[in-house]
């Protein structure tokens, strides 16, 4: 019962069923202790790490920006300032990215966000049928096309992960 209010509760798994989106979702019990989150969503749903992507937010030039990245490796801060024309990115103040997306720390999604932000997709996502991404809480994934991915999120792909 609680996954399947959890499903269909989150603003990221609503704007996916709003857009008509072919999406599933995976639950799995957070261990608050965890030093990693996706690297445990990735362990508990038995997923390679290159194939669940975590959602980051970035300062760019003054600007919060989303950056998608796999959780096997890290984000490339100048790879990211150069894919959407900055010169100088930081990541962003968790309370700022928490307050701007309307998610906490470790269940930010790129989806349903408060107020939607620029976002790039790591290139290395069209290397995969489907990918995994938060659902909009922590223990909760949603699994969806890398396309349709950019697609809702009106994300650049590039390549801005590292490791």
């Amino acid at each position: 019962m609680a996954k399947k209010k959890a499903a269909g509760g989150t603003p990221a798994t609503v704007a996916l069923t709003a857009a008509g989106t072919e999406f599933t979702v995976h639950a799995y019990e957070h261990d608050p202790s965890s030093a990693s989150y996706g690297e445990e969503a990735a362990a508990a749903l038995g997923v390679s790490p290159d194939r669940v992507f975590k959602t980051l937010v970035a300062d760019v030039d003054g600007e919060l920006t989303v950056a998608v990245v796999p959780v096997a490796g890290s984000l490339d801060l100048k790879a990211l300032a150069a894919a959407v024309g900055g010169k100088r990115a930081a990541m962003a103040d968790p309370a700022a990215a928490e307050r701007t997306t309307g998610y906490v720390r470790g269940g930010i999604s790129p989806l349903g966000q408060r107020r939607r932000l620029r976002t790039v997709l790591d290139a290395s996502a069209s290397a995969h049928a489907t990918i995994c991404v938060s659902a909009g809480r922590r223990g909760l994934e949603v699994e969806l096309a890398p396309g349709d991915l950019a697609a809702l999120t009106g994300a650049v792909l590039a390549p801005v992960a590292r490791g």
